[in-house]
């Protein structure tokens, strides 16, 4: 199986012929192959290490003095659709594997998200209060999301506290007993659950307190789906952060009771009602670059380095942010962060065209996040042409 890409070029010439005749002689058949069919160029391409290619391509051209194959590469490198395996581009064929013969009949006789179809969300979709639209409000989300209305919110991008004992800045100790803790963050994801439209999506990052054998990322996620929300995504955040030492936990070199370590956190993504979120083709703004990236499920970000300069312990970077509204949302959508902090989700929903609304209980974090934006503004305004 072969992805074809014809083109008449202006003129062949005999240094042409040459560097294509040489070039098919190196090139494995099976993979990529230039033939002749008149006065037009096919190229029968199933596989590519444009590294390579490049390399030989560049060469050849240089010894025969010609720009065939040149052109050739450029038409090869505008593909932009195709797969990737061991460092080559599969341009035919790449998704066959994954086609299941009848797969929406298998699917809906299996139950597709089975547990959550009996849900009761309305499916009619209600505007967000303009008030509240692009502020920062300072409260306990418990009760400010009890002033949005039903149906209302795009999507959440969200971190809770970790309850393990960090020096937020707030009179309340990080370090609560877990049923409390979880009580409530539980009520604050009722309120997230009720003002999420109808298809708005629940991003939720969470790292489980391993010293404690505590399974946040499930426990969270058990809880979202006893609620009835649709399970669409768990992305493995891979901090690389090997710097975390040895030490006592558990047991060292016995089986009795090892300590496991991890470089990752977790994001769970749900969705209300619907997989499927409605919204403009022209409010799109995730490249195809970046979405054939970003849908597979692990992301190698490196953590927030500002936490210092923001004054919190525990921030996350604005890439994941970025990452989650360009896959999750379009331009335009209200962007809800009930755990705001410092302002990281309002600060990206800012700068990517997106509405915001971030509560958070201190009012040194709010001040923060408040000049977050508005120091985005001056230099967005800085930046501007003069006219």
């Amino acid at each position: 199986m072969f992805r074809e890409i014809r083109f008449r070029p202006a003129r062949l010439s005999e240094e042409d012929l040459t560097s294509i005749a040489e070039f098919n002689e190196l090139a494995d058949e099976r993979d990529l192959r230039i033939d002749l069919d008149r006065q037009d160029i096919v190229v029968r391409l199933r596989q590519a290490d444009l590294r390579s290619l490049r390399k030989q391509i560049d060469r050849l051209s240089a010894e025969h003095g010609s720009t065939v194959l040149l052109d050739v590469l450029r038409r090869i490198e505008s593909v932009r659709s195709y797969g990737v395996k061991a460092g080559k581009r599969l341009y035919a064929g790449y998704d066959a594997e994954r086609k299941v013969k009848g797969r929406q009949k298998k699917a809906d006789r299996r139950g597709k998200y089975y547990y959550a179809r009996d849900h009761e969300f309305p499916t009619k979709n209600n505007p967000f209060p303009e008030h509240l639209a692009n502020t920062i409000v300072c409260g306990d989300s418990e009760e400010v999301l009890k002033s949005i209305p039903t149906n209302s919110v795009d999507i959440i991008v969200t971190s809770p506290p970790y309850n393990f004992g960090l020096d937020y800045a707030t009179d309340d100790e990080d370090a609560t007993d877990w049923e409390s803790y979880f009580g409530k963050l539980f009520r604050i994801l009722d309120e997230c659950i009720r003002v999420l439209k109808y298809g708005g999506r629940l991003a939720i990052n969470l790292q489980p307190l391993f010293s404690d054998y505590i399974p946040t990322h499930h426990i969270v996620s058990n809880y979202l789906l006893d609620m009835r929300m649709i399970w669409k995504a768990e992305i493995l955040w891979e901090k690389n952060n090997y710097n975390a030492k040895y030490t006592a936990w558990g047991s060292w070199k016995s089986p009795s009771s090892p300590y496991i370590k991890y470089t990752w956190e977790f994001v769970e993504v749900f969705s209300k009602g619907s997989l499927r979120k409605e919204g403009r083709k022209e409010d799109i703004d995730i490249t195809a670059e970046e979405f054939k990236e970003w849908v597979i499920g692990k992301w190698s970000i490196a953590p927030e380095r500002n936490m210092d300069r923001y004054g919190h312990p525990a921030m996350f970077p604005e890439e994941l942010v970025e990452r989650l509204l360009k896959l999750f949302s379009y331009r335009g959508d209200l962007v809800l962060d009930p755990f705001n902090g410092v302002g990281t989700t309002t600060y990206v929903a800012w700068r990517l065209s997106r509405r915001y609304c971030g509560v958070d209980i201190s009012e040194e974090y709010c001040t923060t996040a408040k000049r977050r934006i508005e120091e985005g503004v001056t230099q967005m305004k800085l930046e501007l042409p003069e006219r």
